[in-house]
């Protein structure tokens, strides 16, 4: 339960949010991150860089369909129009030389394929790895060797597809939608670019995924499975992992993090099917890292490591290099694998940032804003978060600290099956809220460039939905639907507003330590890290 007087102190703090931020602030601190080399200012070629990258985000956003995503035709929505498009940009044949290892899943499949890409450039080979969401900005997508891809190779890779999807389109085969058209982009960019090994994340589902157009990865593997997404895939977990267990393709092996016991048996129907191979990636154990430490953090990443070791030895195996696969699952890993999963990262998923807008100046550890991130959007993930929060705030667990919650999630979800998994863990681990901030994702507002901006007139931002995670946190807290009857929560217009509110309180109240965890939505995550870092 929060703390009443510290509560109410807080809110006592809060100043009348109009006045902090104008719509038109509001609009521009929601700017995307463009890259620093873009910006104005640095001569006239810069300049023209950035009008271009403008322009590239600005075609980017107009393929994002306006359909709700629980429109029942998403669930193959003309997914055969991929077959043309492939054909128009001239990738069946680069796609079919392609070494692919292709990841679906529920939680941890980003983590997974990022563990599975370090390790196997930690192993010298030249890699290309595309996940989603972005975070900051669209070419996180585009890895090429660890990092992402420069904005110049972005672009001439963006008008090539561009162009000719343009000149060959028409009413009967449209222009690609938003994640159908980076999938082709990721492909364009990884046989263009020669990577020895294409590790690939699923956008949603499986079945119907763009990037399942891959007809004979060498690897699949499929990370934890749980609800998610379920107005597309299915109500129950057999019908999740059905439609996971879509990317299995006949005669090639495939891994599955342990499963529930419904998950596990749709997979391995299908995987029966096909005549796959379907064998379980176990989690690491410490001991086998040799003392060193993951490089994603929480104990969760020790069942996505294990499967992104499998898959990689697996991908070795079939490349030749037994020499480099690990013997069995309890001796010590090679070297070169330890390096790969001890350096392996991504943005917003358990990552701790100190805001230092309001450091004491002694360092990171000393600050008294930290944001803790993590893009958890399910039950289960929103379980794993809480007891990750719940540790390492452990040792600053004082007096004179402050937690504090700031939410979103998407509409399409039960907060009903969220916070109260997040709530009741944080508490059985010693962790108590304050106080719980809800906001609107900027990016709602804000696709992909900066040219896009805020509604004119706070008037027109509906807020309806903040207000009713709002009344799920109360009842959660209180069992009552009575706003007035607590001080524990708050709704802004606008996530600037809350960041700034949250900095007001910093400032005022330097002895005490603001903890705040980010979560809900990677995409708040993303809003978060683009303000703070700015």
């Amino acid at each position: 339960m929060p703390h009443p007087p510290l509560a109410a102190h807080l809110r006592r703090l809060l100043p009348p949010p109009r006045r902090l931020f104008s719509p038109r602030a509001i609009a521009m601190a929601s700017v995307a991150a463009a890259p620093a080399q873009a910006q104005p200012g640095g001569g006239g070629g810069v300049v023209v860089a950035a009008e271009e990258y403008e322009d590239v985000l600005g075609r980017l956003s107009s393929l994002i369909t306006q359909k709700v995503r629980a429109h029942s035709g998403n669930r193959g929505n003309q997914w055969d129009l991929m077959a043309h498009y492939l054909q128009i940009l001239e990738l069946e044949e680069p796609i079919a030389r392609m070494k692919v290892i292709h990841v679906a899943g529920t939680k941890g499949k980003g983590s997974t394929c990022t563990f599975t890409e370090s390790i196997l450039r930690s192993c010298g080979f030249s890699t290309g790895l595309f996940t989603s969401p972005h975070l900051m900005d669209v070419r996180e997508r585009f890895r090429l060797n660890g990092v992402d891809i420069s904005e110049e190779k972005f672009l001439k890779y963006f008008w090539w597809c561009w162009n000719k999807l343009k000149e060959k389109t028409d009413d009967d085969i449209p222009m690609p939608t938003y994640f159908r058209f980076l999938a082709l982009l990721a492909f364009k960019i990884f046989s263009a670019e020669q990577v020895d090994v294409a590790v690939l994340e699923v956008g949603l589902g499986g079945k119907f995924d763009a990037t399942n157009v891959v007809e004979a990865p060498v690897v699949c593997g499929i990370s934890s499975l749980g609800y998610d997404h379920m107005e597309i895939l299915g109500n129950t977990l057999g019908e999740i992992a059905g439609e996971k267990a879509g990317i299995f393709k006949k005669g090639v092996p495939a891994y599955t993090a342990p499963q529930p016991e419904e998950a596990m048996i749709a997979l391995k129907q299908r995987a029966s099917e096909l005549g796959v191979s379907l064998q379980v990636a176990h989690p690491l154990e410490p001991h086998q890292l040799k003392d060193q430490h993951l490089g994603l953090h929480g104990e969760h990443q020790y069942v996505n490591a294990g499967l992104a070791v499998a898959l990689a030895s697996t991908w070795l195996e079939k490349q030749g290099h037994v020499d480099r696969i690990p013997l069995n699952r309890t001796d010590p890993l090679p070297d070169q694998v330890i390096s790969g999963l001890s350096n392996a990262s991504l943005q917003g998923r358990a990552q701790i940032v100190a805001d230092s807008q309001v450091s004491s100046g002694e360092g990171d550890q000393d600050c008294s804003l930290v944001f803790y991130l993590d893009g958890a959007h399910s039950p289960e993930s929103m379980e794993i978060c809480a007891r990750w929060f719940s540790n390492v705030t452990k040792e600053d667990r004082r007096a004179s600290s402050s937690m504090i919650l700031l939410f979103n999630c998407m509409s399409v979800r039960d907060p009903m099956r969220l916070l109260p998994h997040l709530v009741d863990t944080s508490t059985q681990n010693g962790a108590h809220f304050d106080m719980a901030l809800f906001v609107p994702n900027q990016s709602q507002y804000n696709k992909l460039g900066s040219k896009s901006s805020a509604p004119a007139e706070p008037e027109q931002i509906d807020l309806s939905w903040q207000l009713s995670l709002q009344r799920v946190w109360e009842k959660l807290l209180h069992g009552t639907n009575n706003m007035n009857s607590s001080e524990a929560s708050l709704v802004f217009e606008s996530l600037p507003l809350a960041i700034e509110w949250l900095r007001t309180n910093a400032r005022q109240n330097r002895s005490t330590s603001f903890q705040v965890l980010v979560t809900g939505s990677l995409h708040l995550v993303g809003d978060v890290l683009r303000l703070v870092k700015k």
